[in-house]
């Protein structure tokens, strides 16, 4: 399982999400993430289909297909036992 994750520099969700994102990331090594300008990666945005309701975290599986969309802030226990939910995709 891989997380995109689309942000701004503009998109106060995408500041506050960040360290949370960060911490994840250091407590969950095997988790892959790519991380994603809004503004500087509006092809990557198109062909995702992420409008500019930001942050936006978009769970895929081993075959790069969608699982699960999320859009704004969220809490650490929700993205966290999504993760392990869905850890094998």
């Amino acid at each position: 399982m891989k997380v995109l994750k689309f942000g701004a520099i503009w998109c106060p969700g995408c500041l506050i999400m960040k360290p949370m994102w960060q911490e994840i990331e250091k407590e969950n090594s095997w988790l892959k993430n790519e991380y994603y300008d809004y503004d500087e990666n509006r092809e990557l945005a198109e062909k995702w289909q992420v409008n500019d309701t930001l942050p936006t975290f978009i769970f895929v599986d081993k075959d790069e297909k969608e699982i699960i969309r999320l859009q704004g802030e969220r809490s650490k226990i929700e993205l966290l036992k999504l993760i392990e939910e869905n850890r094998d995709k």
